[in-house]
């Protein structure tokens, strides 16, 4: 059974990666915050330590974020 699930991403959305991101240093499953959308389907996304310094902002396509969810639906 395969499963498709579309999501919808807004600004301010905890995401986690669903690949690396090696050019960043980035590793899939790494948790960010998307803080803008710059176009259909691409979002700002930044990353930030346990002590709120950001390490890494970019631009990544919709299919390479997983929507976090903290509550059930």
């Amino acid at each position: 059974m395969v499963c498709i699930m579309t999501q919808d991403i807004h600004v301010l959305d905890v995401v986690a990666l669903t690949e690396d991101v090696s050019d960043r240093g980035l590793l899939r499953g790494q948790v960010g915050t998307v803080v803008e959308s710059l176009g259909p389907g691409v979002f700002e996304v930044e990353f930030v330590d346990n002590d709120g310094r950001a390490y890494a902002l970019c631009p990544l396509k919709s299919s390479q974020l997983l929507v976090l969810h903290y509550q059930p639906a």
